[in-house]
């Protein structure tokens, strides 16, 4: 039916993103903003905000137990991020492929971390690493009215 293909259209074609407080504190938001627009992504939705420790919490809830989660959560929390529902074809992937390994070390060239990242745990942007999660982390951070109409 119609509404499946649309639905199997929506999870091909959207992800999400955080600039994370390191990059949004190096003044750095509106640059990666520009790689956002210039690799051809449509922003649905986006805001800053500065999330709660129970935010962060909720949203990393996965990593929970790890080594760096408390690291992690306090560093999610420590500053303004901007939260971003993107929308491009095969999004998930080609956000992964703007960003740039987790390790700016080991990133290429050219990709936003190569570029803004100063560390591992510094890393300037997060990108949904599957398109299920992608709609989880969108849903988490944004209502289906602030995406309607996009």
């Amino acid at each position: 039916s119609t509404k499946y293909i649309k639905k199997e259209y929506i999870l091909d074609n959207q992800t999400f993103a955080i600039i994370k407080p390191d990059a949004v504190k190096n003044k750095d938001t509106g640059l990666i903003l520009d790689r956002i627009l210039k690799a051809d992504f449509h922003v649905l939705a986006g805001k800053l905000l500065h999330m709660s420790q129970e935010q962060a919490e909720g949203f990393y809830d996965i990593h929970k137990g790890k080594p760096f989660y408390d690291e992690l959560i306090q560093f999610m929390s420590s500053g303004q991020c901007m939260v971003l529902a993107l929308e491009k074809e095969n999004a998930v992937e080609e956000w992964r492929n703007t960003i740039g390994a987790t390790n700016p070390d080991e990133a290429l060239e050219g990709t936003i971390r190569k570029d803004f990242a100063t560390s591992v745990g510094l890393n300037a942007v997060h990108g949904s690493d599957s398109n299920e999660n992608a709609q989880k982390e969108i849903a988490f951070f944004f209502s289906d009215g602030e995406l309607r109409g996009n």
